[in-house]
């Protein structure tokens, strides 16, 4: 499957914003974004050109991307289906993304990113509704029943990351139950309940050109 391997504050510093691609770091002073604070390349401290109409659209779908760990193919597929779905096709799109296994693991704590939670999940600590999967694309729905396989449930990594992130909260749409060290879709999440700082209508309109 297909990833990004390269240094991830690049990307926090060409959309100028931290997307928490580093986990606890992105919280410390030693955050790429936190000492240099512009477009990564060599002219990138002078390069202060405003973004106007496809350059705004496509910065935005970026972001997205990067926030989710997904490849433009892979995006546009999530967009083909938003738009074939019946609702606002901005909000379906987040909500296709939202409910990968892999958002869902670090949505619950069990990560301190999503490229961590990335790896659990190929690594085969996760079981849905009683059954392994390690495909971290899994398109979850409500009443699906998330949670660690018994093997997994000392794993230090995971330990030091739910304490890690204990006070960061769990969205309204996922029912945690910390002692089980599982959680049960509740629901499609709102527009509301998915906290990211973007504009998906700029995505909608860029791919439909």
């Amino acid at each position: 499957m297909a990833r990004y391997i390269g240094p991830v504050c690049r990307l926090c510093r060409r959309e100028g914003m931290k997307l928490f691609l580093k986990g606890e770091r992105c919280y410390t002073e030693k955050c790429g974004i936190e000492k240099r604070n512009f477009v990564p390349g060599q002219h990138g401290k002078t390069r202060k050109s405003k973004l106007v109409g496809y350059g705004v659209q496509l910065r935005e779908k970026q972001k997205v991307k990067r926030i989710y760990g997904v490849l433009e193919e892979q995006f546009r597929r999530y967009f083909e289906q938003a738009e074939r779905t019946r609702g606002i096709t901005g909000e379906t799109l987040l909500q296709l993304l939202e409910r990968r296994l892999d958002n869902v693991a670090y949505r619950l704590g069990f990560a301190t990113s999503r490229p961590q939670a990335r790896q659990l999940v190929r690594h085969g600590h996760f079981t849905v509704n009683g059954r392994k999967v390690d495909i971290p694309s899994y398109s979850l729905k409500p009443g699906d029943l998330v949670a660690l396989r018994e093997r997994s449930r000392k794993n230090p990594i995971i330990l030091h990351a739910m304490e890690e992130v204990k006070g960061r909260g769990v969205p309204e749409w996922l029912q945690l139950d910390a002692e089980a060290m599982s959680a049960k879709v509740g629901s499609v999440p709102t527009r509301e309940q998915i906290n990211l700082p973007v504009q998906e209508q700029l995505i909608v309109e860029l791919y439909s050109k």
